[in-house]
């Protein structure tokens, strides 16, 4: 029983997040993961698409998923610097958009990403893509977003075979230790908690009523409440950034902005409601 205590709670330091390297550039789980991610979102809503759930083509489709997920990238890297590190950057601007470190030249990646800027960033550039091929913005939300948590699914996986975004300090036997962490204690294996939480729970959910919509936007009111949800309980088990701990109430910047989404959910909803029956 030790022993596989012991291997369960290392089992983050017998994860190599690399899948192989080429010199100084490396392909690792993490990247896969999000590959993963993406390939499974377009398979789910190619299958509505088959089964006549959709009022987009296949091309329209592939265009649309990349086009917002490359403003998902750039929302989620402005959001970062927004909202998590906003003087580091002011002051190291070329740190926003450089691969490379600026202090030793080596090429470290673009670290730092933010969910709620990701979404921003997506919805924005949904908004103009809509509107650019003369489609309706809700019905595309309400068509893509059900399955969307699959791919949060797999880049929370990610997130915990790169060993980043463990959890908070904690006794308990379930806790992991990670190589990353200059503490080296147990802490809650929070990635896979939000895996769970905001991947697998999510999409068994929004699956299940992808059909149901009873009026334009709705799907987008309650994933953007729901997720809030998912996300506030799970940031109690995550450990806040460095540069920034608990802020308000002992509440982390996830939960803070998490609390503005579940409003944002709030009102659209209301407000697509009774537009609908105007």
């Amino acid at each position: 029983m030790n022993n596989f205590l012991e291997f369960y709670q290392y089992l983050p330091y017998r994860v190599d997040p690399e899948i192989f390297h080429i010199g100084q550039y490396f392909f690792g789980w993490y990247a896969f993961m999000y590959l993963a991610g993406f390939s499974t979102v377009y398979l789910l809503l190619r299958k509505r698409l088959i089964l006549r759930e959709g009022k987009i083509s296949e091309e329209q489709l592939s265009d649309i998923l990349i086009f917002c997920f490359i403003g998902a990238i750039i929302g989620g890297r402005l959001g970062y610097v927004f909202f998590y590190d906003l003087s580091y950057y002011l002051a190291n601007p070329l740190a926003v958009i450089s691969p490379f470190d600026l202090s030793s030249g080596k090429l470290i990646g673009i670290r730092g990403m933010s969910y709620h800027g990701g979404l921003i960033g997506a919805l924005i550039f949904g908004i103009i893509f809509a509107k650019k091929n003369k489609l309706d913005f809700w019905q595309i939300t309400d068509f893509i977003l059900p399955a969307i948590p699959a791919g949060y699914f797999f880049g929370r996986i990610g997130n915990f075979l790169n060993g980043e975004l463990y959890g908070r300090i904690t006794d308990k036997w379930w806790g992991m230790y990670f190589p990353n962490d200059t503490l080296k204690v147990l802490r809650y294996p929070s990635q896979i908690y939000e895996a769970f939480l905001e991947g697998f729970l999510l999409f068994v959910f929004f699956w299940k009523i992808r059909n149901r919509a009873e009026f334009k936007g709705v799907i987008l009111a309650w994933y953007l409440m729901s997720y809030a949800m998912m996300r506030f309980i799970g940031e109690f088990f995550r450990q806040p950034d460095a540069q920034l701990g608990l802020l308000i109430c002992g509440l982390s910047m996830g939960q803070l902005l998490s609390l503005v989404m579940f409003f944002c959910g709030m009102t659209i909803l209301f407000w697509r409601k009774r537009k609908s029956v105007v």
